[in-house]
């Protein structure tokens, strides 16, 4: 077998020409030394000063991709005061709106035309289907970047209705530097939606990416600086969380943390700005989602294939995905039937073939977090009716099957706790009531789904469910204009929209006396 291109020399699964194409492509990337895992500090790339860096490796296949340097508290530090420096002088945040306006649309564009080099960046690095990094992941990421963009010279400042005797002026300022920690599963997109809008309101950012897919961020920043965004307005600091994030969250001169992650790191940023400076921090955090079906469903059979659909997409790794599947007991069955087979199409394969819809879990850590949800499943007594096992081993990747649980219990750990990646638990209800109670009864808020053909019974649902949003007969149709995020233990920001600016802005007030009036 060829180590370097396991999946071209296989009897069961000979490759594509496509796949052949991305693979050579990645070949030549890695080869040719293109991909640079230094950091980007005040419009550089350096090393980490001590010369420390973490060797990145594709969950694919194993094979080594690059070293990335590992930030440290010194690192960390340089770029907070590069991003500070740059602020403090107005070398962006002066800049008259229709100016970062030009250079944002800019950035979109370059986005663009490198999608190729960055979706084989998102792919390599995270093990999703290069499918996906195409058609969803780039141009998501330029889509944010282009709207915030178009919607810097539309946000208008207030005049306060007062007195005659008084001119109230409420101004929206930038915050100032902003430490932003993006996660592992959608790096780019991540990445995009938190500096869309803290660049388009004039603030500094120094964006700190997961350690297990840091490469699509560091060439985000670069093509930043080529589209004429000024040295030091954007940093990249790669690294351990417990190490370069943490020094970033810290940190007495960060005014803001934006953070999408998980719950556990999430308290641990709101510790963080209470031991430093009382920085104020957004949270957006894990999800347990519900997806509901009703026995009055139009059509059962596009409910069954949106909820495989949309929990095995990104290989199950989205806070967001419906991994509760909630379903009235007279349909269950069928139900669960319709989804088995859908789980089917969902197979694990090679991440470089665009037929390919279920690609590599990002590292052997979380394959060993998945299995093991997976025994906890056998043990609490649910049934395992599809999948369940890890494949496609002698590639030397990262490869778990679609896995459906019918039988589950809401207080099993797998309804509970947040596996993120391919696994579904089953739950029958009997009536509404139940529906509701199950639906609520989780420590998270983030998304839900109800499927029902009465309107009045979808209203009445959705507005009993708490989650920071609920879709009605489908699941996560999406656009940038709609802000994303969650309540309870899934945090308090909003990404995306215009409410998103709230993070990056503060509110001042201009008190103006009127004598004479």
């Amino acid at each position: 077998m060829n180590a370097a291109h396991p999946w071209s020399t296989s009897g069961e699964r000979p490759g594509s020409p496509q796949a052949r194409i991305w693979r050579d492509r990645a070949d030549a990337l890695i080869a040719e030394g293109r991909i640079d895992g230094r950091a980007l500090i005040g419009g550089q790339r350096v090393a980490a000063q001590d010369g420390q860096t973490l060797a990145c490796h594709s969950p694919i296949d194993g094979r080594w991709l690059v070293d990335v340097a590992r930030a440290q508290a010194a690192d960390v530090d340089a770029a907070v005061r590069s991003a500070r420096v740059a602020f403090e002088d107005g070398r962006w945040a002066h800049q008259p709106p229709a100016e970062r306006k030009r250079v944002l649309r800019r950035f979109a564009e370059l986005i663009t035309q490198h999608k190729d080099e960055l979706a084989l960046l998102e792919t390599l690095d995270m093990g999703k289907p290069i499918q996906y990094s195409l058609s969803v992941d780039v141009p998501a990421a330029a889509r944010c970047i282009q709207w915030y963009a178009e919607a810097i010279d539309k946000v208008y400042d207030e005049i306060a209705p007062t007195a005659r005797t008084a001119l109230a002026l409420i101004q929206r300022e930038p915050v100032g530097v902003v430490a932003a920690i993006v996660p592992w599963n959608y790096p780019m997109i991540m990445a995009a939606w938190k500096l869309g809008p803290a660049l388009a309101m004039g603030n500094s950012v120094v964006l700190k990416p997961s350690e297990k897919s840091p490469l699509s961020a560091l060439r985000l920043g670069e093509l930043a600086l080529k589209a004429g965004l000024p040295p030091g307005v954007f940093n990249v600091v790669p690294g351990l969380g417990h190490e370069a994030g943490q020094a970033l969250a810290l940190h007495v001169d960060v005014d803001a943390i934006s953070f999408t992650g998980s719950t556990r790191v999430g308290r641990q940023m709101l510790m963080y700005a209470g031991q430093s400076n009382l920085k104020r921090v957004f949270n957006e955090l894990g999800g347990k989602s519900a997806f509901i079906v009703f026995d009055d469903v139009d059509d059962i059979a596009r409910a069954s294939e949106t909820a495989a659909s949309a929990l095995f997409f990104n290989q199950g790794e989205s806070c967001n995905a419906p991994s509760r599947l909630l379903v009235h007991e007279s349909v269950a069955d069928e139900v669960v039937a319709r989804v088995v087979a859908q789980a089917a199409h969902h197979q694990p394969g090679d991440p470089f073939d665009p037929s390919t819809t279920m690609g590599a879990l990002v590292d052997e850590g979380q394959t060993r977090t998945v299995l093991s949800y997976i025994e906890a499943g056998h043990q609490d007594g649910a049934r395992c009716v599809a999948g369940g096992t890890q494949v496609l081993q002698d590639t030397g990747g990262q490869y778990v099957t679609p896995t459906v649980f019918d039988g589950v219990r809401n207080d099993m750990r797998i309804a509970q706790e947040e596996i993120f990646g391919p696994v579904l638990s089953v739950i029958r209800f009997a009536d509404e009531a139940q529906a509701i109670a199950l639906a609520n009864d989780s420590a998270y808020g983030l998304q839900a789904s109800v499927w029902s053909g009465h309107i009045d019974r979808a209203h009445r649902v959705a507005r009993a469910l708490k989650a920071g949003t609920v879709h009605v007969n489908q699941y996560d149709e999406d656009d940038i204009t709609v802000p994303f995020g969650g309540v309870k233990q899934s945090g308090n920001g909003r990404d995306k929209s215009l409410h998103a600016l709230d993070k990056y802005t503060e509110l001042k007030t201009t008190w103006i006396r009127i004598n004479g009036a």
